[in-house]
């Protein structure tokens, strides 16, 4: 996370997507706690279930022995959820357009389009092995 953030808590989870239900319980319990506005509310369920969706299938390529670290950090004017994956990272420059005519009809590759859509704010790190998905209070 960016410099002035004070970490909050952090969430262990095995790279197995029965852990999204503990994922998404944890994720309201913080957002109660950081008093996050019900329309915000959404963005921030669906950016941090992509990340994690994202880790689990294509950073730890369904190894279940493999973690996914959730951390959640605040600033005075920002929080933010951090994904942090075991994988070799990715490519985060280089990805299809989502929106491009030859891919409006694939099935998958809109998680990362989404996250910057719905962020303020997204920074990739660790050579893609980390997210960082900031909003603004």
């Amino acid at each position: 996370m960016k410099e002035g953030f004070t970490m909050l808590d952090t969430l262990l989870l095995k790279s197995d997507f029965s852990e999204l239900g503990r994922m998404q319980d944890w994720l309201d319990a913080v957002c109660e706690s950081l008093v996050v506005e019900e329309d915000k509310y959404g963005n921030v369920l669906v950016s941090v279930t992509e990340a994690v969706n994202n880790a689990i299938m294509h950073g730890n390529v369904g190894v279940t022995d493999a973690d996914v670290v959730l951390t959640v950090g605040q600033s005075p004017t920002q929080f933010a959820f951090s994904v942090k994956d075991m994988g070799r990272g990715f490519d985060y420059g280089a990805l299809p357009d989502p929106t491009a005519p030859e891919n409006i009809l694939k099935e998958n590759g809109r998680g990362v389009f989404l996250m910057r859509s719905l962020a303020d704010d997204v920074q990739f790190m660790d050579n893609g092995c980390h997210v960082s998905l900031y909003f603004d209070r």
